[in-house]
């Protein structure tokens, strides 16, 4: 079963719950994919992990990673001394 057919039935499902906004937002999930406006593909099997379904991670080039905190330093405020 692929991916939008599973979607289509869990809209069915909500639906015939009464669950009208959930319904919604699948039928425009399904309607996003259905168009290629997202980044989201059908998983492949193999590939990124089991049974993952995330996308790719790139990063932001204009920001700049964060700084790793110092183990050595962490919870110590500079200048006051610590109870013995």
């Amino acid at each position: 079963m692929g991916m939008i057919e599973d979607l289509e039935r869990r809209m069915a499902q909500a639906a015939e719950a009464g669950d009208f906004e959930t319904a919604a937002t699948l039928r425009d999930a399904i309607a996003r994919i259905r168009s290629g406006d997202t980044n989201f593909v059908e998983q492949k099997p193999g590939r990124m992990g089991l049974g993952s379904s995330q996308e790719r991670y790139v990063p932001d080039p204009n920001k700049p990673l964060p700084k790793k905190p110092d183990p050595m330093t962490t919870g110590h405020k500079p200048g006051v001394r610590r109870a013995r």
